[in-house]
């Protein structure tokens, strides 16, 4: 009896440790596929890429044009609220005579963020709330992270490998597992990721495309899936001045509703499991 107990604890024991360097393994091996490969990107991805690219360089030059000349100063990234008030107070005078110009700066700046993972975008979210509003708000979050996410995803898959590797080893062989276990419900999961915080969203940005998320469940999971964390975040702008740091966002009753919608996205995907097992 204690035979079979200790050989079975063994082998599940090198069971796991081979799951883990076959997931390694998987990982180095398509590194040195990819190194070897012409080019990473599909021709789809390169014009999605393009569009990113040129919608950068058209928006700052229509931006620079149509504003009137004024002392641009107050323009600066938001690093505390008192920043962001400042921000807000400013362009609240351009807002209603330059919609369009703010709207493309907006959008421009927080793409870039995302783009190279600049920290800082929930102040471009609560300024957001601030100055058009929620339903307006969540559009505009939503449309800039989704644009901005895909364009770190095609960065990263064209130069991201060594940077996740480094920085979170761990964290990929983890998503690695989680990805390849889970391909026939892989959008529900990816839904359950964007909308919980069980992996921060650069680290999802980045790591999708290593370890082989199709770009259309990216596209769809993000722009779904941020839609609950970017209401709350659009929502606590309107009221701007009583929040006095960024943790009052998320209080227990917002952290516990996002994961129930998590839950309530991955549900399919385990209820389909079971059925098959």
């Amino acid at each position: 009896m204690e035979g079979q107990v200790g050989g079975t604890c063994s082998s599940s024991f090198s069971s796991d440790n081979g799951n883990v360097v076959s997931n390694r393994s998987e990982l180095l091996s398509s590194s040195s596929s990819s190194s070897t490969s012409k080019f990473p990107l599909t021709f789809g991805e390169v014009l999605v890429a393009c569009g990113v690219v040129l919608g950068f360089v058209f928006g700052l030059l229509g931006v620079y044009f149509t504003m009137p000349a004024s002392d641009y100063s107050f323009l600066k990234l938001p690093r505390t609220l008192q920043d962001l008030q400042i921000l807000r107070d400013h362009l609240e005078d351009y807002t209603s005579d330059y919609t369009v110009q703010v709207l493309v700066g907006y959008c421009t700046v927080y793409i870039f963020m995302q783009t190279f993972m600049i920290p800082g975008t929930i102040f471009m979210s609560l300024l957001a709330g601030s100055l058009f509003g929620v339903f307006k708000g969540v559009a505009l979050v939503v449309f800039a992270a989704t644009a901005g996410a895909s364009s770190c995803f095609f960065l990263s898959k064209l130069i991201g490998r060594p940077l996740v590797f480094s920085l979170w080893p761990d964290k990929l062989n983890f998503f690695q597992a989680q990805v390849a276990k889970r391909r026939e419900g892989l959008l529900n999961y990816m839904l359950f990721l964007r909308v919980t915080p069980t992996l921060p969203n650069t680290f999802i940005n980045v790591a999708s495309p290593i370890v082989d998320v199709p770009y259309h469940i990216f596209f769809f999971a993000t722009f779904i899936g941020l839609i609950p964390a970017a209401y709350v975040t659009v929502k606590a702008g309107i009221a701007l001045g009583e929040l006095r740091s960024v943790g009052d966002l998320y209080d227990f009753n917002s952290i516990a509703t996002l994961f129930l919608i998590g839950i309530v996205s991955v549900t399919p995907t385990l209820m389909s499991s079971k059925c098959q097992s």
